[in-house]
């Protein structure tokens, strides 16, 4: 197993100081002291960050700060260097992953009920406690997933988001077997989830404005891949919406056959135009969100990843340009997923 390289007694990480658009630098460089875990967390040597579409709506002020320069960053890879009491699941050295749904009360109703992404207390990676845009992060054990040795670090960083995410959003879809799925937007989560719906026999369509996007779908067996406002080749029985933009939900639903359901993926979405009841919704069609995650989703969206082999498009950024990879995000310009690696 590979041992941690020793973490320093000060740590190299990006924080977010004033949220604004990305052309202000709102993410900064910052040093700080090496965090040492408490009872049930573990210290992570970060090997991968992916980043995420909720870091830049962070950054820029889309979702509100819940704590002053917060590391953003929960699509981590690490290796345990240090643990804190109360641990037990992991050892020094093992690979380990943190995900954006960091902790939960464990006791109200939906906790129990097995929808602990609803949970009113629920605490967030890079939102509620620092992230992984550093060289060292804490993890609440209860919430780490355990991660092959044999994998790389950087492909297996954006499967903890942006997979976990884009699979929770695909069963929301209720997509019925041998369906035909729309995907509005392809960024790290979308290119995903289609592999997900392509290896359980569905047809796929995409519909993003990017070429580089739509290329990338058809290299991945997408039957289609068009404009993000064009008209799939054919009524769709479910649909996701990964693109932060309110104005396709209508087209979205639009494009739905009856009974059909659209999934709305992101944790912000720009205002919805009115819906036209006939056009839009008439005929059983649904319109759904999707809130976080579940541990369970997590687990088994890892374990299917690794059974079907699904390819993960990257572009890795040393840590030291996380704010370019941002920028790059904000931009559209990042092919797949955007990684930090620490150096």
């Amino acid at each position: 197993m590979a041992v941690p390289r020793p973490v320093p007694a000060d740590r190299t990480a990006w924080a977010v100081r004033t949220p604004g658009p990305i052309g202000t630098g709102p993410l900064v460089r910052v040093r700080r002291p090496a965090p040492a875990p408490g009872p049930g967390e573990l210290l992570l040597d970060v090997e991968a960050c992916g980043v995420c579409r909720t870091d830049l709506h962070l950054a820029e002020g889309d979702l509100p700060p819940h704590r002053p320069a917060t590391v953003p960053g929960h699509e981590i890879v690490g290796r345990v260097s240090a643990v804190g009491d109360r641990t037990g699941r992991f050892r020094i050295g093992d690979r380990v992953g943190g995900a954006w749904l960091r902790g939960t009360c464990g006791s109200c109703r939906y906790c129990r009920g097995g929808r602990e992404n609803l949970c009113p207390r629920s605490v967030y990676t890079g939102w509620d406690a620092d992230g992984g845009f550093a060289d060292a992060v804490l993890v609440p054990e209860d919430f780490a997933y355990r991660l092959p040795d044999d994998e790389d670090p950087i492909r297996l960083a954006p499967l903890l988001c942006a997979g976990i995410i884009g699979y929770r959003s695909l069963r929301r879809s209720e997509l019925p077997p041998g369906g035909r799925l729309g995907i509005y937007g392809f960024g790290a989560s979308a290119h995903l989830a289609a592999q997900v719906a392509l290896a359980e026999g569905a047809t796929v369509h995409v519909l993003t404005r990017s070429e580089q996007a739509r290329a990338l779908a058809l290299e991945l067996g997408a039957a289609s891949a068009g404009d993000a406002y064009d008209r799939p080749p054919e009524p769709l029985d479910s649909a996701i919406l990964f693109a932060p933009v309110g104005d396709l939900v209508p087209v979205a639903m639009e494009a739905l056959d009856r009974s059909g359901t659209l999934a709305i993926a992101g944790i912000h979405l720009s205002d919805i135009p009115v819906l036209n009841y006939r056009r839009h919704l008439f005929q059983e069609r649904e319109l759904r969100s999707v809130t976080s995650n579940t541990r369970e989703d997590g687990r088994e969206f890892l374990a299917l990843a690794r059974r079907v082999g699904i390819r993960v498009t990257v572009s890795p950024y040393p840590l030291s340009g996380a704010d370019r990879a941002l920028a790059d995000l904000a931009a559209d310009r990042v092919h797949g997923a955007a990684v930090l690696v620490p150096g």
